[in-house]
């Protein structure tokens, strides 16, 4: 399944993709449909609806269903992709971690040894931003840099996942784009500052299931620049896959429903180019995943 934040008429909502690129709102589509569990869709936000668990999921699989089986329901439940405006999938996480370092092609295009670890990072929540939102260039940096990266969404909030307990705390992944400011990144040292510029963590359209996806250690990922190919590769070049991630973070971190986790870039980025290539006004960056979607957002 594919679910969705989105806007109308500037009320947030929250919603499932059907097959043909329609939005079912799914508190509305819980009130004709569901009955007695209607309840479990009386949250804001797709953040707090995940909050349930895997009751929430199965809820939304009911629907869809229902739906498949020729049910109506209240046309004004329904939206076109282009009725509304869609958001990052989760609005509001109270994390996003990110991973350094973690694809193979990545590390040979540095030409530097793979971790024995995953390398992590924070990128604060103000840097969220969604589809076709602008990537703002702070004017301190020359050297901005697009990534794209598979995102974690967690289902399940909890510490000391083991790796199998870890795929079931998993709602879904996303696309992420970890945008950086290289000149900042590497004279401060460190990665905060210049990965988490206000605008800097594009993500969406939509959050994917595992169960769509078949495999997420197994999508084709890439990166277009105004339309020109600069990053193309696998999931399955990952150092630590998805599983391993949240089970080694959640060792130390407590994860929550709603932190996102951006897994790594594959090679090809910006700064080790010859000649680099960096973001200016005007641009257009476009990361696409295979079964997920594409995330564009233009640069100002």
């Amino acid at each position: 399944m594919k679910f969705c934040s989105f806007s109308h008429r500037d009320v947030v909502r929250f919603g499932l993709v059907l097959p043909d690129d329609s939005i079912v709102d799914l508190p509305q589509a819980a009130e004709s449909l569901l009955g007695a569990e209607k309840s479990l869709f009386d949250t804001p936000d797709l953040k707090s609806w995940l909050s349930q668990g895997a009751v929430a999921i199965e809820s939304a699989r009911k629907i869809l269903k229902i739906l498949e089986g020729g049910a109506k329901i209240d046309a004004g439940a329904v939206y076109g992709k282009d009725e509304v405006r869609l958001l990052s999938p989760i609005p509001n996480p109270g994390k996003i971690i990110a991973i350094g370092l973690n694809y193979r092609d990545h590390a040979e295009e540095q030409n530097v040894p793979l971790p024995k670890n995953p390398l992590i990072f924070a990128k604060f929540p103000s840097s969220l931003i969604g589809p076709d939102d602008e990537i703002r260039l702070p004017e301190i940096s020359q050297k901005v840099d697009p990534e794209a990266e598979l995102c974690v969404v967690m289902l399940n909030g909890g510490k000391g996942f083991s790796r199998e307990s870890a795929r079931e705390a998993i709602a879904g992944y996303t696309i992420g784009n970890d945008v950086s400011a290289r000149d900042l990144q590497f004279s401060d040292r460190q990665w905060v500052r210049g990965k988490s510029c206000d605008t800097f963590a594009p993500c969406g359209p939509f959050l994917v299931t595992e169960d769509e996806l078949e495999d997420p250690h197994q999508l084709d990922i890439e990166l277009r620049l105004n339309g020109n190919l600069q990053q193309s590769s696998n999931t399955r070049n990952l150092i630590f896959d998805c599983y391993t991630l949240v089970s080694f973070i959640s060792q130390t971190i407590t994860l929550e429903t709603g932190d996102l986790i951006f897994t790594g870039t594959p090679d090809g980025v910006g700064v080790f180019r010859d000649p680099p290539v960096f973001l200016k006004s005007g641009d257009v960056v476009e990361v696409k995943i295979e079964k997920i979607g594409t995330l564009r957002n233009p640069v100002s």
